[in-house]
């Protein structure tokens, strides 16, 4: 199995392609759905949000305001580095674990829909491809602009969060252009899913897993004869 790596910038239309990706159907991981999962009420990061930022980001049934949240992290690093500690780590280990479950189906490839690839790096060494929506940034400011009902500052504030797209596409091994119609887009992740679908990046892993197997079912053999034995 070996994964790719699917990231873009906010409002770049990174879910647009997460979806057609599942709709042809790969397996996907999607680390933004991930974080809703893990701050759902009662859950650790939940608490300690709650601890850290107060009753100011939640709503009055108990779910986090993502909209207050965002509001007091984009304009302070300290804040949007004191959010990541706390929620880095919960969605990695969600993340471990589907990624576990994907390897015992024998699935091929897993994309994994990331928007912080790149700046967080923590993923970036174990993916065998990475693939960046983009658009243009006018695109990607109204997008965001209509999409949250953000002021032209506060839009400007989030994209400027994040690594430029730019830069993102200078990095990636495939970019999907996102700046024209669906039906464009949509052909672009139709060409890459039967890219990956003929790709034997998962080959090595996989003969890896088959070889732990035979060992580990070796060892075992070898402990039951020895116990009847005896």
């Amino acid at each position: 199995m070996f994964l790719v790596g699917l990231t873009g910038g906010i409002a770049s239309g990174k879910s647009t392609a997460t979806s057609m990706f599942k709709a042809l159907g790969a397996p996907v991981i999607d680390a933004d759905q991930i974080a809703r999962d893990v701050v759902q009420p009662g859950k650790r990061a939940w608490k300690k949000i709650r601890e850290e930022f107060g009753e100011k980001v939640f709503l009055s049934d108990g779910q986090l305001d993502r909209e207050a949240l965002g509001r007091e992290i984009f304009f302070d690093a300290n804040k949007r580095k004191q959010l990541n500690a706390i929620t880095h780590p919960e969605i990695r280990n969600m993340m471990v674990l589907q990624l576990f479950y994907c390897f015992l189906k024998g699935c091929q490839f897993v994309v994994v829909d990331l928007p912080l690839l790149f700046e967080t790096k923590s993923m970036i060494s174990f993916v065998s491809y990475v693939v960046v929506v983009s658009c243009t940034v006018d695109q990607q400011l109204q997008r965001l602009k209509t999409r949250s009902r953000l002021s032209q500052e506060e839009a400007e504030a989030r994209i400027d969060s994040q690594m430029p797209l730019e830069e993102k596409c200078r990095r990636a091994t495939f970019i999907v252009d996102n700046s024209g119609t669906t039906e464009m887009t949509h052909k672009q992740v139709l060409d890459l899913f039967h890219l990956f679908r003929r790709s034997t990046a998962h080959w090595p892993l996989r003969i890896f897993g088959w070889t732990s197997m035979a060992i580990l079912s070796w060892v075992l053999l070898k402990f039951v004869q020895c116990v009847c034995w005896w």
